[in-house]
């Protein structure tokens, strides 16, 4: 799969219109300038050529200079890094809590006041792009209605993200109403369908307490098909993140992918999407060996 991506993602950037060299240099370069500095970035091989050599610098994690900024892309990004991790990171805590809270408190009465109102702000928050969604936090808690927090997070970077949580809320809050509809309508539908199963109804029909119900026959059934749901929970975390960093002028690697895109910066444009998509790769396999352990231990249970 990460194959599949760095070939996607090489060939993409390689067709993007321009020149590099011409870009680096300014238009007032002359031709053998030009040609110099290509023969340096390794442009005049072919492009297989070049391919093979960024797939091994990657896999021996080199994967270049930046060329807007003459650094080392790895050092870019370590130094960024951070600050991604840390809203991703609370982020992803408060979605999950939050998906399964409201999901499975929806899910009860379907039809009700809850799961209607709930439905309703899902599917309005599930229809905004993540760049209105942080611009609606701006107006609403960094303007004249409520301002309560500053509108842009731009982080002192002489100190830790978590050590300047003023500048982490207007960020976290965007990710989570990003993230949160999608994994509540999951964990909803999943514990809808649950609690009309045969189990659920044979233990209401032995007396057997709601909130045990919940927790003993539903919660677990649901958990092996909800890790692959929270698995892609990141992913919109990932993606809501590009947008969100940029809206706050926050420093984390979503806002260098997108400054290194203007700057057709394609040493760092590739570096940090094949970052994104290792991330994903990695959660999407852990969360489907978890689930398949707990299915395996559900059966052998059965059998037992």
């Amino acid at each position: 799969m990460l194959l599949v991506v760095s070939a996607i993602v090489f060939f993409c950037t390689q067709a993007l219109p321009g020149d590099i060299a011409r870009q680096i240099l300014g238009q007032n370069a002359t031709a053998e300038q030009i040609e110099a500095l290509r023969a340096q970035l390794g442009l005049d091989l072919p492009v297989w050529a070049q391919y093979g050599n960024w797939v091994a610098g990657i896999v021996q994690g080199d994967p270049g200079i930046s060329l807007a900024s003459k650094t080392p892309v790895a050092e870019l990004i370590s130094s960024r890094l951070a600050n991604s991790l840390t809203i991703v990171g609370i982020s992803f805590v408060i979605v999950v809590l939050l998906g399964f809270g409201l999901g499975i408190l929806a899910s009860r009465k379907p039809g009700g006041l809850l799961d209607t109102v709930v439905s309703g702000i899902d599917h309005f928050i599930l229809s905004l792009p993540e760049f209105v969604v942080g611009i609606l936090v701006i107006v609403v808690l960094a303007s004249n209605v409520f301002k309560v927090f500053p509108p842009a997070s731009i982080i002192d970077s002489r100190y830790p993200a978590y050590e300047q949580p003023e500048l982490l809320v207007l960020p976290v809050i965007s990710l989570v109403l990003v993230a949160t509809p999608h994994l509540l309508e999951s964990i909803r539908t999943l514990m809808r369908e649950e609690l009309a199963g045969p189990a659920v109804t044979w233990a209401r029909l032995s007396g057997i307490g709601e909130a045990r119900i919940l927790l003993r026959y539903a919660l677990p059934n649901i958990l092996a098909p909800s890790l692959q749901v929270v698995a892609a929970t990141i992913s919109f975390l990932l993606g809501g993140m590009v947008a969100v960093e940029v809206v706050f002028a926050f420093p984390g690697i979503g806002s260098a992918l997108v400054s290194a895109v203007s700057s057709r910066d394609i040493v760092t444009v590739q570096a940090i999407s094949m970052f994104i998509a290792a991330v994903m790769v990695v959660a999407l396999i852990t969360a489907d060996t978890i689930g398949d352990i707990s299915i395996v231990k559900a059966r052998t249970k059965e059998q037992q």
